[in-house]
């Protein structure tokens, strides 16, 4: 049983709770949650949830305990997550422009959506979630798009959760599915950081109490770090990212092999026929191993977003010979060659997230080493 009729304490007990901004003076039943209570209706609870349903048909002791004249109800729930589900019950679940923000009421809404039986505000949490943790690549380059803000800086930490409050939530929710992206948006960290942890948000409850009882100070942030085991599957994944593009270099660009209808194949005489599009080749080699080395700050541990930039450098003419801005002095057919093997390893990579961060167990690292 989820709920449970309230026992008999003296009523200045009752003097203490938090009265919450859900407190309707046509309520007709108190919910208490922890130190907070909420006067709402019963009919709305009835209407969208077969467990409060359930619980009000059950006959009633002829003497309740009433509180501001209404029988209550405990629930064993925290009173921000009751604040955010009675909100999104009354005022529905709504975002005008997703924000990182949204997390706590996303959250506690799914908690207690999944445990009360509403099954819409359950859907619309998990894909909210979904959309923020994808399960597909073409998602996930959709996702990084929306965290690139107007002046193209990448500022993910503002539309999207930090990783380990959506890593905690989908273990203690049972959603492996949004696992390998948190935890692959985790890995791009230095390990420093990752070890450091984050705080948890303060709720839009927490703010009432802060208001209530003129707290100078929010009192509720707490650090939030993993387990030693979700650390340890952590760093090893990032390694296996490293150890990933540095196979990627080693087989499609050091000393890469020309496309075989390479047009400089016989446009270049000497015994060095492709020599542009050798140099060329070198070159990138060059600024994904500056990437991988970290100088590309913040995304020096993300492989799907450095092969997206050695992609790009075959288009790009802002490079310069020394005289005047220029393009690599890449042929088409070595171009499209190139780009191939980007779009592919791309796609690997991602397939390869639940195995580099323990979800999938292989005798193989990753398929790279089969094509060595």
């Amino acid at each position: 049983m989820p709920v449970k009729e309230r026992e008999k304490i003296p009523p200045e007990k009752y003097t203490t709770l938090v009265r919450s901004d859900f407190w309707f003076r046509d309520g007709n039943i108190v919910i208490i949650a922890g130190s907070a209570a909420f006067k709402v209706h019963r009919g709305q609870l009835e209407r969208h949830s077969e467990v409060f349903s359930d619980l009000f048909s059950l006959p009633q002791p002829d003497n309740p305990e009433l509180v501001d004249g209404c029988p209550c109800v405990e629930l064993q729930d925290s009173p921000s997550d009751v604040f955010y589900f009675l909100s999104a019950l009354y005022d529905g679940l709504y975002f005008k422009k997703p924000r990182s923000s949204d997390f706590p009421a996303v959250a506690a809404v799914l908690r207690l959506s999944s445990k009360y039986l509403v099954e819409h505000l359950r859907q619309h949490c998990l894909a909210r979630l979904t959309c923020d943790w994808p399960t597909r690549l073409v998602d996930w380059d959709t996702r990084e798009r929306r965290c690139t803000d107007e002046t193209g800086r990448y500022v993910p930490r503002d539309f999207c959760a930090h990783p380990i409050l959506v890593i905690e939530l989908a273990l203690d929710m049972n959603l492996p599915a949004i696992l390998p992206a948190a935890l692959y948006d985790l890995s791009r960290y230095g390990p420093s950081k990752i070890m450091s942890g984050t705080t948890s948000p303060i709720t839009a409850y927490e703010r009432v109490v802060i208001r209530q009882t003129n707290s100078p100070l929010p009192p509720f942030e707490k650090p939030v770090r993993l387990s030693r085991e979700l650390l340890c599957r952590t760093l090893r994944g990032r390694e296996a990212t490293q150890h990933y593009m540095a196979r990627f270099i080693a087989k499609e660009l050091h000393c890469r092999s020309p496309a075989v209808d390479c047009l400089n194949r016989t446009g270049e005489k000497g015994d060095n026929p492709s020599r542009s599009c050798h140099e060329s080749f070198y070159f990138i080699m060059l600024n994904i191993l500056r990437s991988v080395g970290g100088i590309a700050c913040g995304r020096d541990a993300d492989p799907l977003y450095t092969l997206i930039q050695a992609a790009e450098m075959l288009s790009r003419t802002d490079f310069s010979d020394g005289q005047r801005q220029c393009g690599l002095k890449l042929c088409q057919p070595c171009k499209a060659d190139f780009a191939e093997a980007t779009a592919k390893a791309r796609e690997e990579v991602w397939s390869l997230l639940p195995q580099w961060f323990g979800f999938v167990e292989s005798d193989k690292r990753d398929s790279l080493l089969d094509l060595d």
